[in-house]
């Protein structure tokens, strides 16, 4: 449960200027950022060690006319790649979040680069529903599981204190809503309190909290999370008990595409180079080429909630350089036939009707036309034997709306007053994705990991001692 406890005169065991709860990309990045800038700082981590809902994603994030875009031909800019964001979200977002996000985290990118030796490239060969340019980075497994270690990796050797095994469950404030310390427990049953000049709260948002998402995205209320179970909501209550904003709490980021039920996440690569989605009955249902947040939706109104994936080996080329896919393929999860009524056979769905299905999306491609349901396919994008499928259900990643922040990551209050000590950064803020999970972008949650959590560093740095 999270509390806040107004007590004004309440005596601490220790002091620290700048305090950061969670460790994930938000939170590490947040305590490099106020580090370099010359604060003390601790970080607290419920977990034994940092995982978060970064962990569990590709680990891929969009920043535009970076170095390694120009190293690779691609041209772009902050302007494209904010226009990219505002029309995925149909105008919802704060446009000076969005304009912020995306002149920020290319140097942040270029700043980890060279700082602390993560080592990123940009996807060049093939794109994302709604970008404009190719313009994700990631490190060279494409997995989340390696960008959290680096950035751990490189806070222990920037000698930041990183506390484990850290369960903050209470914030203590001033009747001004100046936070004054907090309490956090262990495992063992005990709990310490430490005082702070300014708190950071990078604790994701409230995926897995049944009763919020319930509230809030009732549509994806009974859908599988695939996020962290400690996203529990805690900077949304804090902040809203200390009397916070909150904005675009519906927005969410859903996937279409996680491997039921080994729960491995399948790029979306597979539909963007040409690949479509079938029910159990071999049919389409859906313009799988809006986005794979909007899928989970439409994926989990069909029968059992259950969809398959079907590519061929040429788009399978392409996702091998992700680890999560390699992990599929190894455990038999990705089925493979040298024909369209083979493969019908081993997804045990209709022969005809799935045969129906290639031939419409065929007649289309070779046209270079667009479908019933709105989506252009190219005679390039045209599957070839060996054909692949993956039986896959909708998820619920993690959610996009937050307390609601300025441009220097400061948690505002109803009447768009910073609160005196508060920042939110990554899923605890509101994100970029407006209210809706087609607003979602691809790359959103950890844009505003990397660039809130940046800025939220050095705010709170700034500030520190004040």
């Amino acid at each position: 449960m999270a509390l806040v406890t107004r007590d004004k005169n309440r005596q601490f065991d220790y002091s620290v200027p700048v305090v950061i709860i969670g460790a994930g990309a938000a939170g590490m990045v947040a305590a490099l950022s106020a580090h370099e800038a010359g604060a003390e700082v601790l970080l607290l981590e419920r977990d034994a060690l940092p995982q978060g809902s970064t962990a569990l994603s590709a680990g891929l994030v969009p920043a535009a006319s970076t170095r390694w875009q120009k190293e690779a031909g691609i041209e772009d800019s902050p302007e494209n790649f904010a226009g990219d964001i505002m029309k995925k979200a149909h105008g919802e977002p704060d446009a000076g979040i969005v304009e912020l996000m995306a002149k920020t985290t290319g140097p942040v990118l270029e700043w980890l680069a060279d700082t602390y030796g993560l080592q990123f490239s940009v996807v060049s060969d093939f794109s994302y529903p709604g970008h404009s340019a190719r313009r994700m980075h990631g490190l060279p497994t494409r997995s989340g599981e390696e960008l959290i270690d680096a950035l751990r990796e490189a806070v222990e050797n920037a000698e930041i204190a990183l506390v484990c095994h850290a369960h903050v469950v209470e914030l203590f404030a001033d009747d001004e809503g100046r936070v004054r310390g907090l309490r956090f427990e262990r495992p063992d049953g005990t709990s310490e309190e430490l005082s702070c000049d300014n708190l950071i709260l990078a604790c994701n948002g409230y995926g897995g909290n049944k009763e919020l998402v319930r509230q809030h995205i009732s549509s994806l209320s009974d859908a599988l999370y695939f996020g962290h179970t400690g996203n529990q909501g805690d900077a949304l209550l804090w902040g809203e008990a200390l009397g916070a904003a909150s904005r675009h709490l519906n927005g969410h980021q859903g996937h279409g595409s996680v491997a039921h039920p080994a729960g491995i996440l399948i790029s979306w690569a597979t539909v963007t180079e040409g690949g479509f989605q079938v029910n159990a009955e071999g049919r389409r249902f859906s313009n799988e080429a809006r986005g794979y947040s909007e899928q989970a939706a439409e994926v989990l109104r069909q029968p059992d909630a259950i969809a398959w994936t079907i590519f061929d080996e040429r788009i399978a080329g392409i996702v091998r350089q992700f680890e999560d896919f390699r992990r599929a393929e190894a455990m038999g999860v990705v089925l493979a036939a040298d024909s369209i009524a083979e493969l019908a056979g081993l997804m045990s769905v209709p022969a005809d009707a799935l045969a129906e299905t290639f031939a419409e999306i065929e007649t289309t491609a070779e046209a270079a036309g667009t479908d019933a349901f709105g989506r252009a396919f190219s005679p390039a994008q045209k599957l070839q034997p060996p054909y692949r499928a993956v039986k896959v259900t909708g998820a619920l990643f993690h959610t996009q709306g937050g307390l609601d922040v300025d441009r220097t990551a400061a948690v505002l209050d109803g009447t768009g007053k910073p609160l005196p000590n508060l920042f939110a950064a990554g899923g605890a803020a509101c994100g970029v994705s407006g209210n809706e999970a087609s607003g979602y972008l691809s790359g959103n949650g950890l844009l505003t990991a990397v660039g809130l959590g940046y800025i939220a560093g050095k705010s709170a740095a700034g500030r520190a001692g004040q």
